[in-house]
């Protein structure tokens, strides 16, 4: 038979042991954006636009906005953006808006466009 103190001092070492196990554990990779996206997913390779064209892709209430190069991008890039961001949320593309720049010298030659998916 164990003393009594035996099993007293076993439960708070198994107690810091299972702490210490879960908290050593990797980060959550299950984190989904808004429209149902796959966090870890690259919005700038899922634009289907060439990399050096791309500047900003962000994910907005509306559906998206983009930044890009068009003189760096294929002829209507704009509507292949578009249908590949609004279809990794299997939506078609609504509409289409180019925004004027706030700041034209910051990138200069770079388009602005709020892409709405229905």
């Amino acid at each position: 038979m164990r003393p009594a103190w035996h099993s007293r001092s076993i439960a708070p070492l198994s107690f810091a042991a299972l702490l210490t196990l879960t908290a050593c554990g990797g980060k959550p990779t299950d984190l989904v954006l808004p429209g149902g996206i796959p966090a870890r997913t690259d919005l700038h390779r899922a634009s289907s636009l060439p990399a050096d064209s791309v500047r900003t892709v962000a994910r907005r209430d509306y559906g998206w906005r983009l930044i890009y190069h068009p003189a760096r991008a294929p002829a209507s890039a704009d509507q292949g953006a578009a249908r590949a961001l609004c279809g990794l949320e299997s939506r078609r593309v609504a509409r289409i808006e180019h925004v004027p720049r706030i700041d034209p010298y910051t990138d200069p030659g770079a388009a602005m466009i709020d892409i709405y998916c229905a």
